[in-house]
């Protein structure tokens, strides 16, 4: 039987990566470039340095991935590239060189959502998975609520109301004085310290009235910058570990439990995980226990395809061209491209 061939671009924000996924589950090749170095002295991404590196590594990682995969473009079949959300610049380079390919090339075009590529990461980790399942989607820029229905059928149950979680950690560990990206340094320092040190908020109910599957991590965030700025002027000493565990756990709470109050309520048995907080240790240990509870199956794939990548792209890309779903060269960047 002849493969299905799909070469994806990802330019979001600061990795260029280029990917080779065949029949949209089997990995050929994923190639990363990551510029963290290149930011980590700025702590964090600043988009014209981003947009830069992107159009030097761009074609590099292109035929890197060509190489590792064993193909050519001869053998593609679709182009598939991310367009939105993410830093206009960086997803201008990524829609460009698409374009240029699928021109060139006389093959599809077709752009995929960022966010829907982290959900179909799991596809590429779990070959046995299939929808329907309640995916919960956690980045540097989104926390969302996604109930995939089908393949090409997605509803969005909720979603941030200020900051996304990643978000929160990040400033957090900016203040903190952990390195970009702080997740990691959190999670880490975290095992360390005790969650009940600190009583911060949980933003269980966002407003009266409003969607139960609604997030909010603004308040959390002041509060520990405001009990940390407090213990400061007053001269206490402040155990790191502690305001790391007690800060995860209140963020971990909210995600875990509207996670789950949103698997019940659309009567599915299956949860994913997605997006680069799902890398998270806390999170991934405690959805885990509280979906064994409830006789519920948790997907979440390997740290590799947590953070942006490519395959994820591709494997969007491939469900998107079964549906015939093709975009035309007038493609754009759409930076604050919604979900669902």
């Amino acid at each position: 039987m002849t493969q299905n061939v799909t070469l994806a671009l990802e330019t979001s924000c600061d990795e260029t990566s280029a990917a080779v996924v065949s029949d949209g589950r089997t990995i050929l090749a994923n190639i990363i470039s990551s510029q963290i170095p290149t930011h980590q002295k700025f702590g964090g991404v600043v988009p014209e340095i981003a947009s830069r590196k992107h159009i030097e590594n761009v074609i590099p990682v292109i035929d890197q991935a060509l190489t590792a995969a064993g193909t050519t473009l001869a053998d593609v079949n679709a182009i598939g590239v991310t367009y939105g959300p993410g830093l206009v610049g960086a997803l201008l380079v990524g829609v460009a060189t698409a374009k240029t390919l699928a021109f060139a090339l006389n093959k599809p075009l077709i752009g995929v959502n960022h966010l829907e590529g982290h959900i179909f990461a799991n596809f590429l980790a779990h070959r046995e998975l299939k929808p329907p399942f309640v995916a919960l989607v956690v980045s540097g820029g989104h926390t969302s609520l996604i109930h995939l229905k089908d393949y090409n059928d997605l509803e969005l149950l909720g979603q941030t109301r200020d900051d996304a979680a990643g978000e929160a950690f990040d400033k957090i560990a900016r203040v903190m004085n952990f390195p970009y990206p702080g997740g990691p340094h959190i999670d880490k320092t975290a095992r360390e310290g005790n969650p009940e040190a600190i009583a911060f908020p949980r933003a269980f109910n966002v407003l009266e009235g409003e969607n139960r599957f609604a997030f909010s991590f603004s308040g959390l965030k002041s509060a520990v910058l405001n009990y940390l700025n407090s213990a400061g002027q007053r001269k206490e000493e402040i155990s790191i570990p502690d305001v790391a565990a007690s800060f995860q756990a209140a963020v971990v709470d909210v995600l875990v439990r509207k996670t789950i109050d949103a698997a019940e309520y659309t009567g599915t048995s299956k949860i994913v995980l997605a997006g680069g907080v799902a890398a998270n240790s806390s999170l991934q240990d405690k959805l885990t226990a509280e979906a064994a509870k409830r006789g519920l199956s948790l997907y979440y794939p390997p740290a590799v395809l947590c953070t942006d990548n490519a395959a994820m792209i591709a494997c969007r890309a491939y469900y998107q061209f079964l549906a015939g779903d093709f975009a035309d060269l007038n493609l754009n960047a759409v930076p604050a491209l919604k979900l669902g």
